[in-house]
């Protein structure tokens, strides 16, 4: 007897097939471009791309393998419905798939649907859905809080409205909280949006733990602090404990009074904290944290940098803001308590070059970090010793910071060219060529522009 063949039709904008699950990882990535394309679609895996049903060999382990890969591999994570179909006496497995998060990222990259084909979606397209799915109406500090106008810490709300009024970025004639709040777009009649309520509530919308440890790891402390309150206080509590903890070193210039150099340019301490607290992904429960370590200083903002993008791009180059909080950063703009623009990372690279504090940038998928090193400056003497914990001074970066860099852009586009490294990150491709002969974990295969990087675990 001869066996029925089953065909599922032709792939489309929003169906996919593959033949097996040995297609994972090209499985995921055209669910990525399905997903910013049309915010839906099916991938069958034991299809041919004609659309023949061949089947697909189904254990106890198939099904949870697709979905770790699927959650290890697409961003922001989608929860999709994954089963076993049966045609006539052959099985395929179905993934249905819908998200609303545009862009979505497959590996690190994000692509695009143009009819059965997954392209690499230019950054023009990548920023606008960035913009799009942070919009003011649909994100989570657009949205009305449980807090009531009356619930404003009074002593906050009136430091910034003095401050706002002085810079001149506002003129109110009426002060009174309700009429100010409703003007800044922070209220909903009487109730505070969540922007609002984190700017001017003290509550448990803000978190910042403070630490001290004894040398560069966290094995022993020697102090550690937690607080809750508004973004104003927390912020100035967050600058505070940083001067407190800094060195200080004084110059006598012939005048009557001495000059107290920090080892850390307070301006660029106090940028670093203000961009952690209104850039931070504030819905996700974590805290802003500042920990100081022998030789270095972290501040660290839960939330991680923009896919697609790099530090250095905004220190050197001008480049339209990516904002996640735009009502609250909107608001610390008015007091100048931070710029618009995306110059927060410049003004922190420049004020650190002036002094020759020696600054890092480090991003994961949790978070944002920035670590400043300590008694790099001139008058400090050079690296602090023969480890290079240091690293060099005049702000330069080490071998060990590149190599970083380096892998975080092959993460994102593993066919970069080595031109590519050394532009984005402003050094020389024969710096480029260095790193790379020093590093055991990134290797080049094939040749040309036909082949691609790998990253060795």
């Amino acid at each position: 007897m001869t066996e029925q063949i089953y065909s599922l039709g032709e792939e489309t904008e929003q169906i996919e097939f593959k033949k097996s699950t040995g297609e994972l990882k090209e499985a995921v990535i055209s669910m990525a471009a399905i997903l910013n394309k049309h915010q839906s679609g099916k991938l069958y895996f034991g299809v041919k791309n004609d659309g023949t049903v061949i089947g697909q060999e189904i254990n106890d382990t198939t099904l949870r393998t697709i979905s770790q890969a699927i959650g290890n591999h697409l961003r922001p994570a989608i929860y999709p419905n994954i089963k076993k179909e049966h045609y006539g006496e052959r099985t395929v497995v179905l993934v249905e798939f819908s998200g609303t998060q545009q862009p979505y990222l497959a590996h690190n990259i994000p692509r695009i649907r143009v009819a059965d084909e997954d392209l690499v979606m230019e950054q023009p397209m990548y920023e606008e859905m960035l913009r799009k799915r942070d919009s003011i109406t649909y994100s989570w500090e657009g949205q009305k809080s449980k807090y009531a106008i009356t619930d404003i810490d009074q002593t906050a709300f009136k430091s910034y409205l003095k401050k706002a009024k002085k810079v001149g970025r506002i003129s109110f004639e009426n002060e009174e909280p309700l009429e100010v709040m409703t003007k800044l777009g922070l209220a909903d009649n009487e109730h505070l949006l969540n922007a609002g309520a984190a700017l001017f509530v003290n509550c448990g919308i803000n978190e910042l733990q403070m630490a001290k440890f004894a040398s560069d790891e966290r094995l022993t402390f020697t102090d550690i602090r937690r607080f809750t309150g508004s973004i104003l206080d927390l912020a100035d509590k967050a600058v505070q404990y940083i001067i407190d903890a800094m060195d200080w070193r004084v110059e006598f210039d012939g005048s009557l009074e001495r000059k107290e150099i920090p080892e850390i340019p307070v301006d660029a301490a106090r940028e670093a904290v203000i961009n952690a607290f209104a850039h931070r992904l504030i819905e996700s429960g974590q805290s802003v944290e500042v920990a100081i370590y022998r030789s270095f200083m972290e501040i660290y903002s839960p939330g991680k940098f923009p896919d697609g993008v790099m530090p250095e791009m905004f220190i050197r180059e001008i480049r339209k803001p990516i904002r996640r909080n735009p009502l609250i950063t909107r608001t610390l703009y008015y007091s100048k308590d931070m710029e618009s623009f995306a110059t927060g990372l410049k003004r922190i690279q420049d004020a650190c070059d002036e002094t020759g504090c020696k600054v890092e940038y480090y991003g994961d998928e949790y978070g944002f970090t920035v670590r400043f090193y300590r008694h790099c400056g001139e008058g400090w003497g050079t690296d602090m010793g023969a480890n290079g914990t240091h690293g060099t001074q005049n702000g330069t970066h080490s071998d060990t910071s590149y190599e970083e860099q380096i892998l975080n852009l092959v993460r994102m586009n593993n066919k970069i060219t080595r031109k590519q490294m050394a532009k984005t990150l402003s050094i020389s491709p024969r710096t480029v060529q260095r790193v790379i002969n020093s590093m055991d974990n990134l290797i080049y295969i094939g040749s040309g522009k036909g082949g691609h990087w790998e990253i060795k675990n």
